[in-house]
C-alpha cells in the first residue's frame, strides 16, 4: 500500500526544513491520505483528474459490464446474465434503466475502479455477493477467460480479500461441460468454500451453508431463461456445497 500524500509531504518537508520538515510534511500528508482515502498513486491521479465516483448501487453493473467486454465482444449470454442479476436484486423500472446505463458504462472501461472498491472492503457480505456475481458473469459464456480471472482477482484484492477466498467464491462456476464437479475432500477447502473457520459453532456453519445453498441452487434459474452453462455451474456448485458441508459436519460431529 502506498500513501501518496504522505510521501509527497515528507519529500517537500525535507526539501524545505530537512528531517523536522519531513516529519511534519509526512504527518500532514497522512491526514490528507486518510481523509481522501488515497491508498495508491492511482487514487491520487483519479482525484486530480476529477474522475466521477461510482455510486454503490451502480458499482455491481459497472463491474459486470467491464467483465462482459473484457474479451472484446459482449455476447448474448452476458446480457442475459446481467438481466438475471437485475431480476435477482429486484430492480424496478427506473432502477433497471440505471443498471443498464451502469452496465454500458462498465463496457466503456474508462473508470478507475480501485477507489470505489476499496471503500467497501470492510463490508464482508457485500464484498462476497459482489464477487460471486462477477464470477457468474465471467462464466456466462461457458468458460472463464484468463483476463476475466485476472480482473476478478485484482478487484478482490482491492476489496481486501486474499486470493484463496476470492477463488473459493468462484468455485464451481468454471467446470467444463461433461466433467464431474471437484469433490470436496479437503477439510480446509471445505471451510473456505463455506466461508467459515474451524472454531465456528455448528449454528454458524449451518447458517452459512443454507445461505450459500439458497444463493446458488439451480432451481432458482429454472424457467428464467438461464443458459445451460449457468445451470450446470449452479448444479456443480450446489454439489460442492453439499460435499463441503457433510465433510465439516462429520468432522465436528453434529447433525
Amino acid at each position: 500500500m502506498v500513501w501518496p500524500a504522505t510521501l509527497i509531504g515528507a519529500a517537500a518537508g525535507f526539501a524545505l526544513a530537512s528531517i523536522p520538515g519531513a516529519m511534519l510534511g509526512a504527518l500532514l500528508g497522512q491526514v490528507f491520505d486518510r481523509r481522501l482515502k488515497l491508498e495508491s498513486w492511482g487514487d491520487l491521479r483519479a482525484r486530480l483528474r476529477g474522475d466521477p465516483a461510482i455510486e454503490e448501487q451502480d458499482l455491481l453493473f459497472v463491474l459486470l459490464g467491464r467483465l462482459a467486454k473484457s474479451d472484446g465482444r459482449v455476447q448474448d449470454a452476458h446480457i442475459q446474465q446481467a438481466r438475471l442479476e437485475m431480476k435477482r436484486v429486484g430492480l424496478d423500472a427506473a432502477a433497471t434503466r440505471r443498471a443498464i446505463a451502469a452496465f454500458n458504462r462498465g463496457k466503456a472501461g474508462s473508470d478507475n475502479l480501485q477507489p470505489s472498491l476499496r471503500v467497501l472492503k470492510d463490508e464482508r457480505l457485500t464484498v462476497e455477493r459482489l464477487l460471486r456475481s462477477c464470477w457468474q458473469m465471467a462464466a456466462a459464456d461457458g468458460r472463464i477467460g484468463q483476463h476475466e480471472r485476472e480482473l476478478i482477482l485484482q478487484w478482490g484484492h482491492w476489496l481486501g480479500l486474499p486470493t484463496s477466498r476470492i477463488e473459493a467464491l468462484g468455485a464451481g462456476y468454471d467446470i467444463p461441460h461433461g466433467l464431474p464437479p471437484k469433490p470436496g475432500n479437503s477439510y480446509k477447502e471445505a471451510l473456505i468454500l463455506l466461508g467459515v473457520t474451524a472454531d465456528c459453532e455448528p449454528a454458524v456453519i449451518k447458517r452459512a451453508y443454507r445461505r450459500l445453498l439458497s444463493q446458488n441452487h439451480p432451481d432458482k434459474l429454472a424457467g428464467s431463461g438461464a443458459s445451460p452453462a449457468l445451470v450446470r455451474a449452479a448444479t456443480d456448485r450446489t454439489r460442492e456445497l453439499h460435499s463441503a458441508y457433510n465433510l465439516i459436519r462429520e468432522r465436528h460431529g453434529f447433525r
